[in-house]
């Protein structure tokens, strides 16, 4: 489905992203950690074509530059971490309309407790509830492959549980890449894990593999703890 070979990616003649290899099957999910600045966004906007490669991506064996705009957006969406319109006056529903697939929008609503809000105006929303809101935009969409920047930050624990099922279901987006630093989330997702640090990526088969103490305790250091199914911050 997706196939990545990047030698190097510069920005401004500083190496950001360098050595990256990675051949993602059809319905395999991906979880992505890294620290602040180690290049997590601007893999992701490579993977969309937000950010051009130099045909260094291919999606479903095309490169991904070489894609129009719908057919791009069919394939592969990117959700960024933050809300970001340029009407103000836009509302809940009409912003989900600007998708291909409208008739879906009712139901992601109804299924993210947003039905309320179908007529408010999305700037005056919550953190939270602009978060959700964007995770509806992704349903609606629906490509054959999302990937979620941050799609926890903002919500509360209920929240947090809500879009954490939608994350594991596999009944909802046929395959999915999360960039997150919630590592609970990512334990619990269970995808296989790329960790980037320092511009390079390493591929762990499963959650299982990264996270054991003596790997924990490489990265980072004794600020994180693990007890069971649980990854604790070591305040």
């Amino acid at each position: 489905m997706l196939k990545v070979n990047l030698p190097s990616f510069k920005i401004d003649e500083k190496e950001i992203l360098k050595g990256i290899s990675l051949e993602l099957k059809e319905d395999e999910n991906l979880t992505i950690l890294g620290s602040n600045g180690a290049g997590k966004s601007t893999l992701a906007k490579l993977f969309c074509g937000l950010i051009k490669s130099k045909k260094s991506i291919k999606i479903k064996d095309l490169f991904i530059e070489s894609l129009d705009n719908n057919k791009r957006s069919s394939l592969i969406n990117y959700i960024p971490p933050k809300l970001s319109i340029y009407d103000s006056y836009i509302n809940v529903y009409d912003f989900l309309a600007l998708s291909f697939h409208s008739s879906k929008i009712k139901k992601v609503l109804e299924l993210l407790e947003l039905k309320k809000f179908e007529k408010s105006y999305c700037s005056e929303l919550s953190s939270g509830e602009q978060q959700l809101l964007l995770l509806a935009s992704a349903l609606v969409q629906d490509a054959k492959l999302t990937i979620f920047d941050e799609p926890t930050s903002n919500l509360d624990p209920k929240k947090t549980k809500l879009a954490f099922e939608i994350l594991k279901n596999p009944n909802h987006l046929k395959q999915k890449i999360i960039i997150t630093h919630d590592l609970q989330l990512a334990l619990k997702l269970n995808y296989p894990i790329l960790y980037i640090t320092n511009g390079k990526a390493n591929k762990f088969k499963s959650s299982k593999e990264f996270f054991t103490p003596s790997n924990l305790h490489n990265i980072f250091g004794d600020s994180v703890v693990i007890d069971g199914e649980k990854v604790l911050v070591n305040l």
